[in-house]
This record gives structure tokens, C-alpha cells and sequence, in this order.
């Protein structure tokens, strides 16, 4: 692109062309009034002047038009850069809101996968929890169970704290019958003879309880097995057997709180 012409430039020059026209007006006035002035100018010197003076109006015009010209050119070629700058800049914010769009679509597809992943670990892990042996900490033993084994237990003893001691009894037999080597098995031997008790089959709770104490003699709830055998036994009017059921309880676990209440027991007996 050709260099530009400045505004100061253009007016300096409309100013020597205004000049210019009136000099030349001048000079033909100085023609016309030629007989007044004859000694300063002749006829041709004047005419030479005012040819010469219009030839530089002429060029100062033919000047100006390009100069004018060029300034047109220049600021269409303005307009049209900053035309094109302006489709330029909608054309980036249409992208840039396209871009938004698919970014918040992208982050919204991230959260449901997200979303579907947990609730993928999640259920993975409650049918891991369902198959899995689990760690049980009971009366001071710790075994491993499987999670059906601990939902039988604690069902069964679920119902003897309701007092359905015909339900419980079922429900202990069963799980004894299924899982004789459990963890539980002890402390499901004392919960059945709890409901054979209940149930008034005191010959069947004595037998229960001598296989529980048998079993786990050492076992946190024997001494109180062993009251619960001489209740039975008084229960069935063998004062006798009671007698020595309780002087055993009170010898093997004296310090007991069953010892306690078999010494008061067996006074009372007496």
C-alpha cells in the first residue's frame, strides 16, 4: 500500500491553491486595467503569467483529486478491515458459545458417568458384603461368618426378644442343624435352652444347657447355664439334683454373678 497522505499535508496544500486562484485573479485584473499599468507588463508577458498560473491551479487540482482519491481508498480499505475484523469477532463468539455448550455438555456427561460408576461400586460391594465371610466379634471370641450365617443368628435371637419362644426354638434348632461348627454355635445352644425354657421343656433346656457348658465351659455365660439347670430342676420339684447343680455352680464359679444368686437360691432350699 502506497504511504498515506496526512490531513495537514492536504490542507497545506488547499492552501497554496487558494493562493494560487488569487494571483490569478489578480493578474487579470492587472490585464484588464493593462492601459493604466502598460509599462509594467506587455501582452504575452501576461498571457504567460496566466497561462503558467493556470497550469499550477490545474496540477494543484489533478493533485488534490488523487490525493483525495487515495484518501477515499484508504478509508474503504478502513471500513472494510474493520468490517471483516467485526465478522471475525462474532464468528469467535459464536464459537466460543459453542464451545461453552459442549463443555457443559461434557461436564454433565462426566457427572453421569461419575454417578453410574458409584452406584456400579457400590452395588458390586453390597453383593461382595452378601458372599463375603465377615468378622465377628462375640462375648470376646472372634470368628469369620458368612453374611447369610450372621443374618440366621441374629434373626433367631431377633425373635426370642419378642418372646416367641415356639418361633425361636425353631429358628435356633435350624440354624445349629446348618451351621453345627459356627462361631455362634455356643451362644445359640444358650439361646435355645433360654427357649426351651420358656416354653416349659425344662428336661429338654437341662439337656440343652449340659451341652453348652460341656462345649464351653470357659465361656462368658456357663455360670449362668448352670442356674438356669437348677431352676429347671426345681421347676421339675428335683430339690435334690437343684441342690448339687448349685453347690456345683457356686465350686466351679465363685465369683460369679450366677454364684451370687445360687448361694441365696440354695438357702432358700434349705
Amino acid at each position: 500500500m502506497s504511504a498515506a497522505v496526512t490531513f495537514p499535508e492536504a490542507s497545506r496544500r488547499q492552501c497554496a491553491l487558494t493562493a494560487v486562484r488569487r494571483a490569478c485573479a489578480l493578474a487579470a485584473l492587472l490585464v484588464v486595467g493593462g492601459n493604466a499599468h502598460a509599462g509594467l507588463f506587455d501582452d504575452d508577458e501576461a498571457r504567460r503569467a496566466i497561462i503558467d498560473l493556470r497550469t499550477r491551479i490545474s496540477q494543484l487540482e489533478d493533485a488534490n483529486k488523487s490525493q483525495g482519491s487515495q484518501l477515499a481508498q484508504q478509508l474503504q480499505q478502513l471500513q472494510n478491515a474493520l468490517l471483516d475484523l467485526s465478522n471475525q469477532n462474532e464468528q469467535l463468539r459464536q464459537q466460543m458459545a459453542q464451545l461453552h455448550g459442549q463443555n457443559e455438555q461434557l461436564a454433565k456427561d462426566l457427572s453421569d458417568v461419575q454417578r453410574q460408576q458409584k452406584n456400579i461400586t457400590q452395588g458390586v460391594d453390597e453383593r461382595l458384603k452378601r458372599v463375603e465371610p465377615q468378622q465377628v466379634n462375640l462375648d470376646g471370641k472372634t470368628f469369620s461368618a458368612d453374611p447369610e450365617e450372621v443374618q440366621a443368628y441374629d434373626a433367631a435371637t431377633a425373635t426370642l426378644r419378642t418372646g416367641d419362644f415356639d418361633k425361636a426354638q425353631v429358628a435356633l434348632n435350624n440354624f445349629l442343624r446348618r451351621w453345627p461348627g459356627s462361631g455362634y454355635a455356643d451362644l445359640a445352644r444358650y439361646w435355645l435352652g433360654n427357649a426351651q425354657y420358656g416354653n416349659r421343656d425344662f428336661k429338654g433346656a437341662i439337656a440343652t444347657f449340659k451341652a453348652f457348658i460341656a462345649a464351653a465351659p470357659e465361656h462368658p455365660r456357663a455360670p449362668e447355664a448352670e442356674l438356669a439347670i437348677a431352676n429347671c430342676q426345681i421347676e421339675l420339684k428335683d430339690i435334690k439334683a437343684a441342690r448339687v447343680t448349685l453347690g456345683e455352680l457356686i465350686k466351679t464359679y465363685p465369683k460369679s454373678e450366677a454364684a451370687t444368686a445360687g448361694r441365696d437360691r440354695l438357702k432358700s432350699l434349705k
